[in-house]
């Protein structure tokens, strides 16, 4: 069966830490340009879902998609499901799956999208998401980073800030010879069913704890496939981000 994959780059003018991020000029193309580029390579459909009308007129005049969406969503999950509405009655298509890509991420690759889509060819599959092998002991020193386990059937079976699995009785230095350790990107895949649900659900427990909204989907049951990339992504969070990202592109 061949599925209709939707991607959507949910993108926010106003950043705590570096303002207009989105339109950020990178080696002479604003930042979201180079996401959606690098996603419109593997997808069909691709769309930014904003809440600014600077943000919409910079991606068409590119000559890419763009949608308006509420000021008032606390989530970029919320923001697709909304998304996702305007574009199907717009299109007039009925989408399986819909990507919610970070608009922050120019080094995003386009191998990243294909590994999600292929995580729906699992038939139970709700949503979907990334993971990297840690390669550097600093990443598990590093308070920004999220870590995950997950089962045989590559189903996730916690997302934490915390760095596991714990390799008891061993000196953590010397963890990365005793075990593999996945850290989580935020690339997510979902069933459009999966995504109205999830839209829906009231934030749980373990969300609020950890700061990690995919724990509201596990805590209620919900299942999270996970893919496995190599391609290490950079998330433009700052102005260091910024010049070192210019550097590298």
């Amino acid at each position: 069966m061949h599925m209709k994959f939707l991607g959507i780059i949910p993108a926010r003018y106003g950043s705590t830490r570096l303002e207009g991020k989105p339109l950020a000029d990178i080696n002479g193309k604003p930042m979201i340009q180079w996401v959606y580029e690098k996603v419109k390579l593997e997808l069909d459909h691709v769309y930014v879902a904003t809440d600014d009308l600077r943000i919409k007129n910079a991606v068409e005049e590119f000559g890419g998609n763009a949608v308006m969406t509420s000021e008032n969503h606390t989530t970029g999950t919320n923001r697709c499901l909304e998304a996702l509405e305007i574009i199907t009655k717009e299109l007039d298509v009925l989408f399986d799956v819909v990507i919610n890509i970070q608009g922050d991420e120019p080094m995003i690759d386009p191998e990243q999208i294909r590994t999600l889509k292929e995580c729906f060819k699992d038939k139970n599959a709700e949503l979907a998401t990334l993971v990297i092998p840690v390669t550097d002991f600093i990443d598990l020193e590093n308070d920004s980073e999220v870590f995950v386990t997950f089962d045989k059937n590559m189903r996730a079976l916690y997302f934490s800030r915390a760095v596991i699995p714990v390799v008891h009785g061993v000196k953590r230095n010397e963890w990365m010879n005793k075990a593999t350790f996945y850290k989580h990107l935020g690339l997510y895949a979902y069933t459009a069913k999966a995504l109205e649900e999830f839209a829906h659900l009231p934030q749980s427990n373990l969300e609020k704890l950890e700061k990690l909204e995919q724990n509201r989907w596990m805590e209620n049951g919900g299942t999270i496939k996970i893919g496995i990339t190599e391609h290490q992504s950079i998330p433009v969070d700052t102005l260091d981000d910024l010049e070192r990202i210019r550097k590298i592109i």
